[in-house]
C-alpha cells in the first residue's frame, strides 16, 4: 500500500537499515551520485534523498551491501519504483532516447 509505515515487524529485512555499515554505503553512495537516477535520465536535475537497491535484498546480506546494486533517487521516484515494484509491475517512463526507466524491463537499458 502507498505511503504505508514500514517496519521490522512487517518487513524483517529492514535490519540492514539500522546497521553502520549500511549508513556508510547510503553517505558514499549520495556522495558519489547526489542526483536522481531516473530525474536525471529524463534530463532533469533532482536533488537524489533517497539510496534504492536495484533488486530487492530481501536481507540477503549479500545484495544489501552490493554498491553495484544501489541506485540514487528523490523520494517521488523513490515512492513510485517502490510500489510498482511491490505489486510486481514495472514502471512507466522513459528516457529521454526513449528507453524504458525501469532497469528490469524487458527490453534492458540503455
Amino acid at each position: 500500500m502507498p505511503g504505508a509505515v514500514r517496519t521490522l515487524a512487517s518487513n524483517p529485512a529492514r535490519w540492514v537499515y539500522k546497521t553502520a555499515l549500511w549508513q556508510r554505503l547510503r553517505g558514499a553512495q549520495l556522495r558519489d551520485q547526489p542526483l536522481c537516477r531516473y530525474c536525471k535520465e529524463m534530463g532533469l536535475t533532482v536533488a537524489a534523498t533517497i539510496v534504492d537497491h536495484i533488486k530487492p535484498h530481501r536481507g540477503d546480506r549479500n545484495l544489501a551491501f552490493d554498491q553495484t546494486n544501489l541506485q540514487s533517487l528523490c523520494k517521488p521516484c523513490h515512492d513510485m519504483h517502490a510500489d510498482a515494484k511491490d505489486r510486481g509491475k514495472t514502471v512507466a517512463g522513459c528516457d529521454a532516447d526513449g528507453y524504458p526507466l525501469d532497469p528490469t524491463h524487458e527490453w534492458g537499458s540503455a
